[in-house]
């Protein structure tokens, strides 16, 4: 059983804690109304003062939980900060809008601010002279304010109702560029393929309330955990298919979670949301957004680990989505695609490192090994799109075969991506080898196939990162015109920045890294362990090398030689494809067919019927309303003759 014991603080005394979310909410209000002409001019520096202010409450809330609260018994407690009954429904069941703080949400905080903070101080520059510039800070204050809600939310309801909308806002910043044909598809992409997606995690929450009948995440855990729970006797004997509705529960919410965070099947929408600014897709789709989907199994992780089941379409569906993505990254031509599917891959490390996990103690080195590895990616991941995007800002192209050869026009952006690149990799000492060799370390003591197909995977990774690093800093000369150099200092600082902790952040101290039941874990560095992931990493770079550091037709002749797969590889293995078949041979055709002719002959038809007949009674009946008073004169006596008569036969 998940034991929890919540800890209610003083809200008087730390009003300060709502502001985190607050701020960027009162931004976004204020730059929504009257940004566009009170204050187009300063609504950048607005909104990166507000993102600058948030994040220092988040540094000191995350400060006094880890360093000045007291353990109980070593183990970091949840604290109920706020707490509002909005709806009651019944005495058991309510739905609460509040502030929960624990390890995962503290670390949270801290990554959402923070890399909301840099993409808000490199966009003054990146952004500058856009006509809608205050639209584009208050949206960021949107996303912003909803991701801040969704990891300190209290109850299960509570996170999908921020879910959806941080759907919202992710859906208007992809299509920021309102006038491209190709940004308006890619976000309705975006909003259609995730909804799917939440409408299972919408039902997984009503399956997991019904059975354990409350929605907030301390009882429902308590209560799904404990063997001897009526609640969960009640969950597992309900069976559809076989299926206890448990499992059907969590996997259904799980769902919702690859979904947003860009998993197999529901990944398409990942690479077309480029088509957003760079800065966004730094934002949204490296560091935070689609991290959603690991916070939520990370959040619910004692009753997944109860349910063996359903842990183990999360280990599955992560390391598949993590080899999908790393084949398809080593095709692709477009600099944010690329990285895109490097998301997409990265991500599916910690759905697999929560996968292989236990609940707790040193089986639980999976669960901190995700979040380890959720930070730790956070940092080179947002540098890597931001450098990305600092690139594109000079020679205005996506397309690598336009890059080359910009070390020398761009020497901090190279640096730092290189900085970056090598933390991807797993090379030592930067800030992704200590997270990647915590996952492998999980997942070769828990499961040898995932193991393995997380270590050929590390090895792709390396690849084709350093692909990328030679297509734009090496290669070739280049013939890239310096008008601007390397863009604005707001735009170089948070480069430096986030180079500083994507080399760093691995040394972490361990004591803030802790397992599911908010106990810290003892991690070290086995060497032994080390040389092959290492070796692995050293080779992709030599072989990406050895392919894309000078220009030479090697590349094209190993595409050439792997034939159909190196072209489904380029092609996505033709997943787009798939449901544009999918969608309109199918759904279209023959659902949406059927459904046509039965609104436009059924339901059109009966209503037509209903005028119809309202207007033939009508013609029969406007004679009695001509409008002739004579008319109206012998209607009247008529009556009243009748009237007469009727009384006289009833008298008699």
């Amino acid at each position: 059983m998940f034991d929890v014991r919540y800890s209610i603080i003083n809200m008087n005394e730390n009003i300060y804690i709502a502001l985190i979310p607050l701020l960027p909410l009162a931004t976004f209000v204020l730059l929504g109304l009257f940004g566009r002409k009170y204050l187009s001019g300063i609504s950048g520096m607005i909104g990166t003062l507000s993102l600058l202010a948030s994040t220092l409450i988040s540094l000191v809330t995350a400060y006094n939980y880890f360093f000045i609260t007291e353990r109980v018994n070593g183990v970091f407690q949840p604290i109920i900060a706020l707490k509002y009954t909005w709806l009651q429904f019944s005495t058991n069941v309510s739905i609460d809008l509040g502030i929960m703080l624990d390890p995962i949400s503290m670390m949270m905080i801290v990554v959402v601010t923070f890399v909301s903070l840099m993409v808000h101080v490199f966009s003054l520059g990146y952004m500058k002279g856009e006509e809608r510039f205050a639209t584009y800070y208050a949206f960021l204050s949107l996303f912003t304010f909803s991701m801040l809600g969704l990891v300190l939310s209290t109850n299960i309801f509570q996170i999908y109702m921020f879910w959806e909308l941080v759907g919202v806002s992710s859906f208007l910043l992809i299509g920021y560029y309102f006038d491209k044909p190709s940004a308006v598809a890619a976000s309705k992409k975006a909003f259609i393929v995730t909804r799917f997606a939440d409408l299972g995690f919408l039902i997984g929450i009503l399956i997991l309330a019904y059975n354990a009948e409350t929605l907030d995440f301390g009882t429902l855990i308590e209560r799904l955990t404990d063997a001897t729970s009526p609640y969960l006797i009640n969950s597992t004997a309900s069976t559809l298919l076989g299926v206890s509705a448990l499992t059907w529960g969590l996997v259904l919410v799980f769902l919702g979670g690859a979904g947003k965070s860009a998993m197999f099947p529901f990944h398409i929408w990942l690479p077309d949301a480029m088509e957003g600014p760079t800065p966004v897709s730094a934002l949204i789709h490296a560091a935070t957004m689609v991290v959603a989907g690991v916070f939520l199994v990370a959040r619910l992780f004692p009753i997944f680990a109860f349910d063996v089941s359903a842990l183990a379409v999360v280990k599955y569906v992560g390391a598949f989505s993590a080899l999908l993505a790393a084949i398809i990254a080593c095709t692709q031509t477009d600099i944010k695609r690329v990285l895109a599917y490097s998301t997409m891959s990265q991500i599916g490390y910690m759905m697999f490192s929560l996968g292989v996990s236990k609940h707790g103690g040193e089986s639980g080195l999976g669960y901190m090994a995700s979040m380890f590895h959720l930070f730790t990616h956070a940092f080179f991941k947002s540098l890597l799109f931001l450098g990305a995007g600092a690139v594109i800002h000079l020679v205005h192209s996506n397309e690598m075969k336009d890059m080359g050869g910009l070390r020398k026009l761009m020497p901090i952006t190279h640096i730092t991506f290189l900085i970056a690149c090598l933390a991807i990799a797993g090379i030592p000492p930067f800030a992704g080898f200590f997270s990647k060799e915590e996952i492998l370390m999980a997942a070769f003591h828990s499961d040898k196939l995932i193991y393995f197909v997380a270590l050929f995977t590390s090895g792709l990774t390396a690849f084709y990162m350093f692909r990328l690093y030679f297509s734009i800093f090496w290669s070739k000369e280049s013939h890239a015109h310096a008008d601007h150099g390397e863009g604005t200092l707001s735009m170089k600082i948070p480069l430096i920045i986030l180079a500083v902790f994507a080399g760093f952040a691995g040394f972490a101290p361990l004591s803030s890294l802790v397992t599911s039941d908010g106990a810290a874990i003892e991690t070290h560095i086995d060497v032994i362990f080390t040389i092959a992931p290492v070796l692995l990493a050293v080779g992709g770079i030599l072989l990406a090398t050895n392919l894309y550091k000078n220009e030479n037709s090697k590349p094209q002749s190993i595409a050439t030689s792997l034939g159909g797969f190196y072209t489904a590889a380029y092609k996505k293995f033709y997943m787009d494809e798939l449901y544009l078949f999918i969608t309109k041979n199918i759904i279209f055709n023959m659902i949406g067919n059927a459904a046509a002719w039965i609104d436009k002959n059924i339901v059109d038809g009966f209503m037509n019927l209903l005028a119809d007949t309202t207007a033939h009674i009508s013609e029969l009946i406007k004679g009695f309303q001509s409008g002739k008073l004579q008319q109206y004169a012998v209607y009247f006596f008529a009556g009243i003759i009748g009237f007469m008569l009727l009384f006289i036969y009833l008298w008699s």
